[in-house]
């Protein structure tokens, strides 16, 4: 029976019908990289969750369970709208653009190795701190943090102590705001970041360690923060900060985070593809 199935798909399959399914794969994938480096992909995460529990509902026939699911997906379109708009927004702009027929040279890049750029970065953050220049560096992992790259200038340069430092000095064009770090490239800076939701935290940290934390609420985004007070360098991930490192614990735990991470932040990198860093 399955060799008699096999059979007559392959009959009755043309080069009209491959051509069809390879168009429309095609721009799902370019659909999927318009998405992936954003907040959006959590709530794709969350919508297809809710799918599985409506099937889930409707197989064991949990009636009142459905009848509330159905109603949800009732006002789901909307609702996926409004979530949505700007990603939306930007899948027709690259489609008007040409966007979704770029071609596939995309996959390849070359980039400085994480272990070479976080050299880099410690012997910046030490020169930054030794003279009290302010800083905000924050390094991207699996979570897409592209909605805050965008409000930058765009870099996309290897990553060098000599750029970091130029760009954090005093009255310079790009000072004022966070350096933002991709697979080891600097892609922008001059970047605004969200302010923490925490009010618990000390009143003496200013708004640069208030944007440090508020990203690392949000995402699972490293950040080096330098002092303009004190010259102190401050470490942050995951919704909490670290003050008063030296740049060996600096060194210690951007390598800890970025060379020995966890497997599912490997496969997280998988997932996102290879960025063409824009």
């Amino acid at each position: 029976m399955v060799y008699d199935f096999i059979t007559s798909v392959v009959q009755n399959f043309n080069i009209i019908d491959i051509l069809d399914i390879v168009i429309v794969a095609y721009i799902i994938y370019r659909i999927i990289l318009i998405f992936r480096q954003t907040r959006a992909v959590a709530l794709i995460k969350g919508i297809l969750a809710l799918v599985i529990v409506t099937i889930i509902a409707e197989i064991i026939n949990l009636t009142t369970l459905s009848w509330l699911l159905n109603t949800v997906w009732t006002v789901g379109i909307l609702a996926f709208v409004i979530l949505f708009q700007p990603e939306l927004r930007r899948a027709l702009e690259q489609f008007g653009q040409g966007g979704l027929l770029a071609p596939l040279n995309n996959f390849t890049k070359s980039m400085s190795s994480n272990s070479e750029a976080i050299d880099e970065v410690v012997k910046a953050a030490a020169v930054l701190s030794k003279n009290k220049i302010g800083a905000l560096i924050v390094w991207e992992r699996k979570t897409g943090i592209r909605d805050y790259i965008e409000t930058g200038v765009p870099i996309y340069s290897i990553v060098s102590s000599s750029l970091l430092i130029n760009i954090f000095i005093p009255n310079t064009p790009l000072h004022d705001g966070a350096v933002m770090i991709r697979n080891g490239r600097v892609v922008a800076a001059a970047c605004y970041l969200p302010l923490t939701s925490n009010n618990d935290i000390s009143v003496e940290l200013g708004a640069r360690h208030r944007s440090a934390l508020g990203i690392t609420e949000c995402s699972d985004a490293l950040v080096i923060v330098v002092s303009e007070e004190t010259g102190a360098i401050s470490f942050g991930s995951d919704g909490k900060l670290q003050r008063f490192l030296d740049t060996r614990m600096l060194k210690e735990k951007l390598r800890k985070a970025l060379l020995e991470e966890p497997q599912e932040h490997r496969l997280g990198r998988l997932w996102r593809g290879f960025d063409d860093g824009k």
